[in-house]
């Protein structure tokens, strides 16, 4: 769901930016836009079809595969923080034409920053866990993170 939310947040600001007019000063294109960040949404929804699939057909390489993703969802959920930082602490003038639509994107970037927490603590708390179940090295009691949450519930 929160990958389904960044792609689409994304795909907003892509028509914000594209749709913007040569003022005088120019247009707005902030960091985050230059870098291509619309497609990064794509790595949570990806992980989450993993997890989906590890919670179905828990083999010992599905689950490896699914830590996998969720470090790489950490350290994007990171260097899209940072990126999204960088770009709120720094404005350009824009064409008079153009500020409507760099203050709105300003504003769905500031909605990205407090949801990329969020992802950060789901998949760090994946990861912590998923790491601990493999070091156990019990391979006769297989169990996903998921089927251990429920039992201890």
């Amino acid at each position: 769901m929160i990958g389904i939310f960044h792609v689409l947040m994304w795909y907003l600001l892509l028509i914000l930016y594209i749709g913007q007019i040569k003022g005088k000063f120019g247009t707005y294109e902030p960091l985050t836009y230059k870098t291509g960040c619309v497609l990064w949404g794509i790595v949570f929804v990806i992980s989450g079809v993993i997890l989906i699939r590890v919670t179905r057909f828990p083999t010992q390489r599905l689950v490896i595969c699914s830590l996998v993703m969720s470090i790489i969802c950490i350290i994007t959920t990171i260097i899209a923080t940072v990126f999204i930082a960088i770009e709120l602490s720094s404005f350009h003038p824009v064409s008079y034409r153009n500020y409507g639509q760099a203050k709105l994107g300003r504003e769905i970037s500031r909605i990205l920053l407090f949801s990329y927490p969020l992802e950060l603590g789901i998949a760090c708390m994946y990861s912590i866990f998923t790491f601990i179940d493999l070091n156990r090295g019990n391979e006769e009691t297989f169990r996903t993170v998921t089927e251990e949450a429920e039992s201890a519930l």
